[in-house]
């Protein structure tokens, strides 16, 4: 079939064209190329389909009517060639991406609208999930993900300055709970965790040349950061979230952030891909809206 292809394609031209050497010179092919296709296509279909003679070329009836059913098959298919290479070219299409929500919230939410105006002929098709994933296994074409949680082999673009995590209770928490002032105190405390699909989330604390992590033990885990500090907001326990989605809570004094100074900064959100050779002109745009 894939020769076959090829082989039909010469055919509707040549039919079409009534002539040997015109369609040798709009394919850019010898004459000779064309006459060795077509007598390959002839023997496997064991059917004349061209009448020749060293003044006229016409379809015969066989391949008049195989031009017939022919001719609209390969417009398609030159149509759909078309608007492939146009996703190269032009920023157009769909982009399938798989981003954790709290990414969505910071990252693209806050562009979208702009993007949307930008690119009205691209689609975002957005799959929410904290979970780490094997783009090319799961066919997205791109993800938005921390630095720590992305593989090697990807291509990873920054997109976010760097981010702290901030652990936080309520004062209402805290007006029956002494305050910890080391990550060691945590033990005695309700600690809401974060749950991947593989596990909790350990928290990761560090001073000067001093680092641990911390197992939450508590009450309630959630598999969305919204909920963490919703149960945190409720005086459930403490919780840690992403510090700069936090700001106007702790400044209007509804959270209270502790450990701060034993919790570094880190390089942030990045969106990755798995390559870059030939990337289609929709990912291209994406990229240098999140990256700006």
């Amino acid at each position: 079939m894939r020769n076959d292809l090829g082989e039909l394609s010469v055919f509707a031209v040549i039919a079409e064209e009534r002539s040997f050497t015109r369609a040798a010179a709009r394919l850019g092919v010898s004459q000779s190329a064309l006459s060795h296709s077509i007598r390959g296509l002839e023997k496997r279909l064991g059917i004349q389909l061209l009448a020749r003679t060293t003044r006229s070329v016409a379809p015969t009836a066989a391949g008049s009517a195989l031009l017939r059913e022919l001719a609209p098959a390969l417009e398609r298919i030159e149509w759909a060639v078309a608007e492939t290479r146009k996703q190269r070219e032009s920023p157009a299409g769909r982009i399938r991406l798989i981003i954790p929500r709290t990414a969505a919230q910071m990252v693209l939410l806050p562009r979208l609208a702009q993007f949307v105006r930008t690119y009205p002929e691209i689609i975002l098709d957005v799959t929410s999930s904290n979970d780490p994933v094997d783009l090319v296994a799961e066919e997205y074409d791109a993800g938005i993900q921390l630095g720590e949680f992305i593989q090697r082999d990807m291509i990873a673009v920054r997109i976010t300055k760097e981010m702290r995590l901030a652990v936080v209770g309520s004062p209402q928490y805290f007006e029956s709970h002494p305050i910890p002032r080391k990550p060691q105190d945590l033990k005695d405390h309700a600690c809401i965790g974060f749950r991947f699909s593989n596990g909790l989330y350990r928290w990761e604390f560090e001073k000067g040349r001093k680092a641990l992590t911390v197992s939450p033990q508590g009450p309630a885990s959630f598999d969305d950061p919204d909920l963490v500090i919703q149960a945190v907001l409720n005086g459930v326990g403490i919780g840690t979230a992403m510090e700069n989605t936090l700001k106007e809570l702790i400044e209007e004094r509804r959270l209270k952030q502790i450990l701060r100074d034993w919790c570094p900064t880190f390089p942030g959100y990045f969106l990755y891909y798995p390559s870059r050779r030939n990337q289609p002109a929709a990912l291209a745009a994406l990229i240098n809206t999140l990256r700006t």
